[in-house]
């Protein structure tokens, strides 16, 4: 599901009060962080990923990567921090996913 502009700002305005749940540090993005990410994702579909300054990754190196491997939508990027979006393979966690498609 590619996202138009006002889903976008409806994505950034939820995520706004989020904490990062992962942080990628001078072990880069590998295989074990990707999992964790698409788990997180599963369960809340909108989450802040932050990168650590001992990392050699770039903010925008790694939405690209994400958004091939995992299939996530890239919201936006602030500093170092990510805002992903991914629509739940369970029907129980696809509450914020309903929202987003009826904006």
């Amino acid at each position: 599901m590619e996202l138009r502009g006002k889903q976008k700002s409806y994505l950034k305005s939820r995520a706004h009060h989020l904490t990062p749940i992962y942080q990628i540090g001078k072990g880069g993005l590998n295989d074990e962080i990707k999992s964790g990410i698409r788990a997180a994702l599963d369960r809340r579909e909108l989450i802040k990923v932050s990168l650590l300054q001992n990392t050699d990754e770039e903010a925008k190196d790694v939405a690209r990567i994400l958004e091939e491997q995992i299939g996530v939508e890239f919201v936006q990027i602030i500093g170092r921090t990510l805002v992903l979006f991914k629509t739940s393979t369970k029907e129980k966690y696809r509450v914020l996913s309903k929202e987003v498609k009826g904006i």
